[in-house]
């Protein structure tokens, strides 16, 4: 059975480029949900292999990378193929790196802040009328929400009608 050695200075970065420690997030209400800042959700690659489906609110415990890399692996054809959206996360950062000089860790935190959703529209309505009200969306949703590729899903439905 292979041993594993700690690291060397315990600087755990991702692809061996980035670091976790100067993420901020900027969204209180967020931050129980992305899984950037504590030390616990640092990893080299993001494959755990985790099993946080198992249980109700677990995947907010998923490190944010691999909740994105889990969402690329969608269609027929893509999958199962994990280490291929392990792939294109690595080169998507590395471009992100390249255009903007900044960690892009931090510009992916960013990014799904500022794509998440703050209110929704839910239908109420008793005896067939049917009416819709605005409510608030909770954080976890808001995660989901700016993680699903569900505006090009939506997009490839209404080119198929």
């Amino acid at each position: 059975m292979a041993v594993v050695e700690p690291v060397p200075g315990g600087d755990v970065k991702l692809f061996n480029r980035w670091t976790f420690e100067d993420v901020q997030v900027s969204d209180i209400s967020l931050n129980d949900y992305l899984a950037v800042t504590s030390m616990k959700h640092y990893t080299f690659l993001p494959h755990s292999a985790g099993r946080y489906s198992a249980k109700r609110f677990r995947k907010a415990q998923c490190p944010i990378i691999e909740r994105l890399t889990n969402s690329l692996m969608m269609h027929g054809r893509n999958n199962g193929k994990k280490i291929m959206a392990v792939r294109i996360i690595k080169h998507t950062m590395e471009i992100i790196h390249l255009l903007t000089d900044a960690n892009p860790i931090q510009i992916i935190v960013d990014a799904i802040i500022n794509s998440g959703p703050r209110e929704d529209a839910t239908r109420i309505g008793s005896a067939g009328v049917v009416r819709r009200q605005a409510v608030d969306i909770s954080p976890l949703r808001r995660v989901n929400y700016a993680i699903k590729k569900k505006d090009e899903i939506e997009r490839v439905a209404k080119a198929n009608r």
